[in-house]
Order: structure tokens, then sequence, then C-alpha cells
């Protein structure tokens, strides 16, 4: 996940519609970008609509759901929104309902599930955990000397100021946008050191590398949930 997650892009720009900061028709352009519609099914009467043309979902706490296998984040169950949502690996929860995308050709539909309480994940604090989640687990994968058999990852992190701008709402909150750029790189390079065992030698090592970059991969994704979800109720 190096770019950011579709129901990213919608959490944002949802939030900065209910903040009167845009309209309804940026919010649409946005989040369809080479899409050729995006569809919400199973919310409300009248079946399969436009997403931009629900009014529920200017009701209720936007936030982001980036679940893993294990790390429900995100989600506050049932268990067939929680199971679509990991399927998925991402939703939008607004108010009592779970948005998944489900993509079908250029397609988007946006299935609708009922949904639990969300615990609140605090931007602050995952940008913070972040950080020292990312100095620690570089420390450790250089003391495992992934660098050399992953030549890329000292590359990437060297060319972070050159990386494209994210397709965020106008005006977005600088912090929060420098959090995610930190945390989608961080994906990447944990994409990256994922992609084979390279140098690690010994049953330990694979071991340390790969909890290592679950580590990483954690926090950078609570960072990118706390960084979209909404700040409007």
């Amino acid at each position: 996940m190096s770019s950011l997650p579709v129901a990213a892009v919608l959490a944002t720009w949802l939030d900065a519609v209910r903040a009167g900061q845009i309209g309804p028709d940026d919010l649409a352009d946005a989040v369809r970008g080479d899409d050729v519609r995006h569809l919400v099914s199973g919310l409300g009467e009248g079946g399969t609509r436009e997403l931009w043309e629900l009014p529920a979902l200017l009701d209720g706490q936007i936030s982001l759901a980036l679940p893993a296998p294990g790390d429900p984040l995100g989600l506050g169950g049932p268990e067939e929104l929680n199971f679509a949502a990991l399927e998925a690996g991402q939703a939008v929860v607004v108010g009592s309902a779970g948005l998944v995308p489900e993509e079908d050709a250029r397609t988007v539909v946006w299935q609708a599930y009922p949904s639990g309480r969300v615990q609140w994940v605090d931007e602050r604090d995952t940008a913070i955990e972040l950080r020292t989640t990312l100095l620690e687990v570089t420390r450790r994968l250089v003391d495992l000397d992934v660098a050399s058999w992953q030549p890329e990852i000292p590359d990437l992190l060297m060319n972070v100021r050159h990386r494209p701008r994210l397709p965020l709402p106008p005006g977005y909150d600088a912090r929060r946008t420098e959090t995610l750029e930190r945390a989608l790189l961080c994906l990447e390079v944990v994409a990256l050191a994922r992609a084979g065992d390279g140098g690690a030698v010994s049953a330990y090592e694979i071991d340390q590398r790969r909890a290592a970059l679950g580590d990483l991969d954690r926090a950078a994704r609570r960072a990118i949930v706390g960084a979209c979800s909404g700040r409007s109720g």
C-alpha cells in the first residue's frame, strides 16, 4: 500500500464536505479518480445509488478502518462487516454504517453494513507512535543488515521529498499530511522488505525481521487511520 487507499480518500473528502470546505461535486471528482462510477449498496432505501447522493453520509462520526489479519484496526463489528473489511483491507465507518469498497471493472461499489461503535484512534498519539516505531525498527533492521540485500529501501528513504502529492482536500492539515506521507513510505518499505527473506540466514533472523516489519506495518496503518478519521462529528 504505497498510495492512499480509496477509503482514506473518501474519509478525508467527506469530512471536508461536512466542514463546509468543499462541495459534493468536489467530493465526487476526488473519490472517483479514474473510475467510471462509485455506488453505494445497502444503505437506506432505493437500492444502489451514487455515493454522493446519500445524505446519510453527512451524519455521524467518520472514521477509517485499515484492518489486517489479527488486527481489526478501525472496526467495531459485527462479524459480517469485519470479515468484508478484512477481505478488502479497508473500510469507512460513518455513524452506524460501515462502507466497504468492492471493485467491479472500473466501478467501485461501496457495500454498506451495520457497524458497532468504533474505538477512536487519536491522530496525535499515532503520529508520535509512528515516529518512535520507525526509529526503533530502523535500528533493528540495520542490525539485521536488511539494507545490504534490499538496496531499494535506502533509495526510497532518500527520495521521500520527491514523492507524488497525495489526493487530499484543499487546505488539509499540514501535520496530518506529513504523518500520511511518512506512514505510506513506511508501508512501502515494509512491502519491499517482505518481498523475500533476502540476507536472513537463520530462522531467528527471519523471525526477528518479520516481527520488526509487523510492528512498523501496524504503526503505519494506525497513523493513517488517525490522520484520515474525521475531525467533525
